[in-house]
Order: structure tokens, then C-alpha cells, then sequence
């Protein structure tokens, strides 16, 4: 997953990522993998990323999800890093909440990457004790501040010609997708509007995070009723545009989230979500999110990488080489 011109919103926090490494000054060059065939794209970059490798100016490779991570490690030319990012580990979720047929092996493919790996990242604590390794690294996505912070609601009304009294949820998923469960999310604002509060429910997805973070801070509370999660970005950028939440307890949104003030993790059922939803329009505040997102500050996650970059690497040659050393995404 990366961003590209056609799909702009695809992988951004990977992107996100490669920006920050570079920011503090290390050499980073991403493979994509891309081709029509999407089963087909996996076997053909087994050849192109040793061709790449061969020429031994690699010293290590941060592939992204277990799929990427197998074809990574399909070679002898540099040290492998694998950051999974949920269903790779988790296993993906059928719409019911049931896992689906293919979790099973999905698993255990993630679980076989995560042992051959020389060191794996990971979303939450579940999923470092689904990876089967102790010394799995626990590093969330950074969030990129220069775009999610708070700002003027209603200078975005004005960017987006919406009326700024208006009452807003915010859904942020595609709600085709089973596991984000748009219908329990409909079915609380549909509670709220019966109980008459005129809520509107933005759907937003396939938009660049300069759009998604203009309705983070014009809506009044972002709805996220998932059945499974990793550590779900967009629960994070809320976070730093001071957005009050209504969450189900999944993924480490409990722990994103701490105590903030009008922010709700609830049972995932339509009554408690609307209860929560209404009560969170009603009060009509922002949250003081933003100033507990330290530690998804693109310097505070780098410095983690860096410095697990730094224990691989140190196992064949001296740490002073490090700052020396490039990276393949």
C-alpha cells in the first residue's frame, strides 16, 4: 500500500512513515509492489527485489504487511524488519464479526513470516502474542501533525460551503468493508435523530488526508464501531484535531484514547453508541486530544525504529555504522 496519483488516500501512513525516516536523516528508497495481476505482483517482485539487493547497497528491508514481508524475505542480501498492521496477524473479519474462511491461513502465513523475520513490528499487544515472537516491537503509526491538528470550525465551513450550526457524525471508513460495520454506525445517529437531535452522518473515504482532516474538525464526533482492529490511524488524527470519539473497544484505541474528556469507548450495540453520541453533541465541546498525541509524534515513533534498525544491524557490524546504512521499504 502507497499512495499514487490514482489513489492518492492509498497507504498514506506508510508514506507518513518513509517522510519521517527521511526527516531524521536516514537513506530510504520504497519498492512498490504493483501489477495487474494482484497474486501474480507478489511473484514478480521475488525477482525484481533480488536484482534490486544485488547490488549491496541495501542493508535492510521494513517490508509492510506478511504478504510483502514473505517476498522479502525470499532473499539472502539484507536483514529483514516486517511491520503487520492487523488482518495479516489478526486474521480479516466476514460481515456478522465472524473471521472469515481465509484467517486461518492467513495466520499462520503472518506467524511464519513474524518467526523468520529478524525483528517484527507490531499494531497492539494482542497481536505481538498472536506473532508468537517475545521481542516483538509494539509501534503504532505516527501521526503527521502538520495535517491533523485542530483549526477553525468554521473557516472549513467556509472551505467546503457547509453551514456551520449544523450537527455532524463522522464515519471514516469504507462502509462496504465488513469489519469497519457502517450499519451499527447508521443505526446509533438513526437512534439519535428519532430521539430528536438532527445529526447528519458524513461518510468519508477514498479522500486525501488533507480532506479527511478538514471534516475531522468541522464534524462533532467521530463514530468507529469496528468489530477488529489494529491501531486504527484514523482514531489518532481524531485524537489530534481535538474530535471527540465514540469507539468500540478494539485494537488500542482504550489505551490512544486514555481519559480523554468526551470520549466514549461503549458495547458495540446501536442503544449505547447513540446514547454516547447523543450526549457527546450535546455538550457541544472539543476534546484536549492534540496534547496527548506525543508519543505518535513522527520523532517519538523514528526514534523506536531507529533504534530497533539499529539492534539488526548491530548483529553483523558496529552500531557506528548505522547512520551509514540505507533502508528499502
Amino acid at each position: 500500500m502507497y499512495p499514487s496519483d490514482a489513489q492518492p488516500y492509498f497507504g498514506t501512513f506508510v508514506r507518513t512513515q518513509v517522510q519521517s525516516l527521511r526527516a531524521a536523516g536516514m537513506d530510504v528508497e520504497v519498492f512498490v509492489l504493483t501489477g495487474r495481476s494482484r497474486k501474480w505482483m507478489y511473484v514478480q517482485a521475488v525477482s525484481k527485489l533480488r536484482s534490486r539487493l544485488a547490488l549491496g547497497d541495501v542493508d535492510l528491508v521494513h517490508a509492510h504487511y506478511s504478504y510483502v514481508g514473505f517476498v522479502a524475505l525470499l532473499q539472502r542480501y539484507a536483514r529483514v524488519v516486517v511491520t503487520f498492521h492487523g488482518d495479516d496477524l489478526q486474521g480479516s473479519v466476514a460481515r456478522g464479526g465472524t473471521l472469515s474462511w481465509t484467517a486461518l491461513p492467513v495466520r499462520l502465513l503472518g506467524q511464519l513470516v513474524a518467526r523468520r523475520a529478524d525483528a517484527v513490528v507490531v499494531q497492539n499487544k494482542r497481536m505481538a502474542q498472536l506473532s508468537g515472537r517475545r521481542d516483538a516491537y509494539v509501534i503504532p503509526h505516527e501521526v503527521d501533525f502538520s495535517i491533523f491538528h485542530p483549526v477553525d470550525r468554521g473557516d472549513v465551513c467556509r472551505q467546503l460551503g457547509l453551514v456551520p450550526s449544523r450537527h455532524r457524525a463522522l464515519f471514516a471508513a469504507n462502509p462496504a468493508i465488513p469489519v469497519k460495520r457502517f450499519e451499527l454506525a447508521k443505526a446509533a445517529v438513526d437512534r439519535v435523530n428519532d430521539a430528536g437531535l438532527e445529526l447528519e452522518l458524513i461518510v468519508v473515504h477514498d479522500q486525501t488526508q488533507q480532506i479527511l482532516a478538514k471534516y475531522m474538525n468541522l464534524c462533532d464526533v467521530l463514530v468507529f464501531p469496528s468489530y477488529q482492529e489494529g491501531s486504527p490511524n484514523v482514531v489518532k488524527q481524531a485524537m489530534a484535531c481535538n474530535l471527540p470519539i465514540v469507539a468500540a473497544d478494539v485494537g488500542d484505541i482504550r489505551e490512544v484514547i486514555g481519559q480523554t474528556a468526551d470520549c466514549h469507548i461503549c458495547n458495540p450495540d446501536a442503544i449505547t453508541f447513540a446514547e454516547a453520541i447523543a450526549k457527546v453533541v450535546a455538550g457541544g465541546r472539543r476534546t484536549k486530544g492534540y496534547e496527548t498525541m506525543g508519543r505518535y509524534s513522527p520523532d517519538s515513533v523514528v526514534a523506536r525504529l531507529v533504534e530497533m534498525y539499529g539492534a539488526v544491524l548491530s548483529r553483523n557490524r558496529n552500531r557506528s555504522q548505522i547512520a551509514d546504512s540505507q533502508l528499502s521499504l
